[in-house]
């Protein structure tokens, strides 16, 4: 559990006062000097709202009482194991933060077959989280033609413009964007690329494509 201390210190490094933090978070001005002074018993949601207004502003909280702007790093996955951890980084990430899941060019029968009960449980407790909150958003595109909608209970589907080429397969959460490939003995492999600025790009990218993209004449559900 995050501490008043570390809470200060993360202003600090943001440059934010006490009002600034209480507006990003949603919580009082009175909350916020309070706990930091511990001075009163802080409820677990409140300090959720007040890390997760830090973390979209690329500031954690270290278990050793410290504070740092996250890291920009690239990671690679391999295989159902990879699978599964990007699976899961994905669920951590909108259970604290919400916002929009964006995937592109990815068929899902291909998470079936490379994940299978690895992709059906993330399936399962997204549905379940999503139908449950208010500020989570899944957008799916898939390449024209392709009837596999098999999370229309908590994802929109679009087709990929015909006019543009097919993109290479990615996916983004919060600024993180990940790279897959479906081909070789390892795969899949996902180049996993943690930086705001690339992040802010590819989401660019796939906003204007939503936009062209065509609505499915026919929604099937599994």
């Amino acid at each position: 559990m995050i501490t008043g201390k570390q809470i200060r210190a993360a202003r600090v490094l943001l440059d934010w006062d006490a009002e600034d933090l209480a507006a990003k978070a949603g919580v009082n001005r009175e909350t916020v000097f309070n706990i930091e002074r511990n001075s009163v018993q802080a409820r677990p949601g409140t300090l959720e709202k007040i890390e997760r207004a830090f973390n979209e502003n690329r500031v954690e909280f270290l278990d050793d009482q410290g504070v740092r702007y996250k890291p920009e790093d690239v990671v690679v996955l391999n295989g159902k194991p990879g699978l599964k951890r990007f699976f899961d980084l994905i669920y951590t990430h909108v259970q604290i933060s919400g916002g929009i899941i964006r995937q592109n060019g990815i068929e899902e029968n291909l998470f079936d077959r490379y994940g299978g009960d690895v992709t059906l449980a993330h399936r399962n407790r997204m549905a379940v989280l999503v139908n449950a909150r208010k500020d989570i958003f899944v957008r799916a595109i898939l390449l024209e033609g392709d009837q596999n909608f098999v999370c229309t209970n908590y994802s929109d589907y679009r087709w990929h413009p015909k006019k543009m080429p097919d993109p290479i397969p990615y996916y983004i959460f919060g600024e993180t964007v990940g790279i897959f490939s479906f081909v070789g003995e390892h795969a899949p492999k996902i180049v996993m690329i943690s930086s705001p600025v690339i992040a802010q790009a590819y989401i660019k990218q796939f906003d204007q494509t939503w936009g062209l993209a065509s609505v499915p004449s026919t929604i099937s559900k599994e």
